[in-house]
């Protein structure tokens, strides 16, 4: 359940696997896989694809396997959905922008790190970056540059993938659960259209749908929502482009998009943090103009359009959530802000715990 980027992914892959798969989800009816009666996206239609794999500030531990797995496999998979007749466009680099001496310092040590480790990451000094078009914040003081990393289009990879699952055979439901319960040595799902499904295995890749389906799955791993806005934002000239990809700030995602509209001039900008549903005017206000220190093009440029969408986050465990709570139920969801970045390895994982491979993450 769930056609989210990372429920279509896994549907993919387990179909790719030999095996027959049915995606269950109300997003699949025409016209709803980016709008909402909250006005709030999907976590997948919501997200800007941003992959941070060898800029992770751990070297061991699953977060750190599971990013690097996820860099892997999306190299792997895009290619062959492109050989495929699927291409998603995708942009390789990211540049982190030092905004104080302590965070200047822990780049330091971790372009050490990975230098050692023989990954690219490379160290550029504040004359350097200022020497970038357009001009990047003036505070900061240095940058980290990871050529590995990188963003892909979030809403081109999803209809990539559920595309080239149809193609296949995969079997699309527009519909929601409505319970789902043991049934032998299975389980049975109930829509709320009258229909069921009975399948050996079921995987929950929604983080509402264990909130809403009955029994101990919702109580023993809660899911708190976290909400986010993004802008899109058009220059008022056509740029110069000389970012070596995306460029992260205090957190904020600075995204430049010059597929879009056919002209380099739009620019995605994102994503608040904001615990709960309730959508902030000021938090808004605070990512436009970059805290205060946005750059004067920036500040001048267009907004073309806004959106926000919900980041689910697990309480109390890290994320994601990778469990097999009861035999053939698995859980693949709760990934907060690396949905579309742990997606390939969340779908890996599901497929071995199918096949028996019972990979530990």
């Amino acid at each position: 359940m769930g056609a989210g980027l990372v429920g279509a992914v896994t549907a993919w892959r387990l179909h790719r696997a030999g095996h027959r798969v049915v995606l269950i989800d109300p997003a699949l009816a025409p016209g709803q896989a980016t709008a909402s009666t909250t006005g709030l996206r999907s976590g997948s239609a919501a997200a800007l694809g941003v992959l941070m794999g060898q800029v992770f500030h751990r070297s061991s531990g699953r977060g750190w396997r599971l990013r690097q797995q996820s860099l892997a496999l999306w190299e792997e998979w895009l290619t062959e959905l492109a050989d495929r007749g699927h291409p998603v466009p995708q942009r390789r680099g990211l540049l982190l922008l030092s905004a104080s001496p302590v965070e200047q310092e822990r780049h330091v040590r971790l372009a050490m790190v990975r230098q050692a480790q023989g990954l690219p990451l490379e160290l550029w000094d504040r004359e350097r970056l200022h020497s970038l078009e357009p001009a990047v914040p003036a505070g900061a003081l240095s940058g980290l540059h990871s050529p590995a990393d990188g963003q892909l289009d979030p809403a081109a990879a999803l209809e990539a993938f559920r595309v080239d699952s149809a193609a296949g055979g995969v079997t699309a439901v527009a519909e929601r659960a409505s319970a789902l319960e043991r049934r032998g040595s299975g389980w049975r799902l109930a829509l709320e259209g009258g229909g069921r499904f009975e399948a050996e295995w079921v995987v929950l890749a929604t983080a509402e749908g264990c909130g809403t389906l009955p029994g101990p799955v919702a109580e023993a791993w809660p899911l708190e929502p976290v909400l986010g806005q993004a802008l899109e934002l058009e220059l008022g000239a056509d740029p110069c482009w000389s970012w070596p990809g995306a460029v992260l700030w205090r957190g904020i995602n600075l995204v430049p998009q010059p597929d879009l509209a056919r002209n380099g001039r739009r620019l995605w900008l994102g994503a608040t943090v904001e615990p709960g549903r309730a959508a902030s005017h000021q938090e808004l206000a605070e990512l436009r103009n970059l805290g205060g220190e946005a750059p004067a093009w920036l500040l001048d440029a267009a907004v073309v359009r806004q959106w926000r969408g919900l980041r689910y986050r697990p309480l109390g465990r890290p994320a994601p959530l990778l469990e097999e709570p009861e035999p053939g139920l698995l859980l693949a969801t709760g990934h907060y802000r690396n949905g579309v970045l742990l997606a390939p390895a969340t779908a890996a994982w599901v497929c071995d715990r199918i096949n028996g491979a019972g990979r530990q993450v």
